[in-house]
């Protein structure tokens, strides 16, 4: 256990953070997932702007690395330009 007061208020803030990670991760999961079970281009196109959106959101916080945002927004482009119109 910690006994100096700004290592007890460091456990605090590690706590509340990861907590708020968790949250921000599982809305991307859900995001993702909405990309890839468009069945058209426009639909799929719409939710891709909205999960790019939040991917740079989480990648200017530091939720997730940059270059994780890229390589995951460069995969969810192709997904939705081989949809059909």
């Amino acid at each position: 256990m910690a006994h100096h007061k700004s290592a007890i208020k460091r456990i605090k803030t590690n706590a509340r953070n990861t907590e708020r990670n968790k949250a921000h991760k599982s809305l991307l999961k859900t995001q993702i997932k909405k990309v890839r079970a468009a069945n058209n281009r426009e639909q799929g196109e719409m939710n891709y702007r909205e999960t790019t959106s939040l991917l740079d959101s989480l990648a200017q916080k530091g939720v997730i690395h940059k270059n994780k945002a890229a390589n995951q927004k460069a995969k969810l482009a192709a997904l939705v330009n081989k949809l059909e119109k």
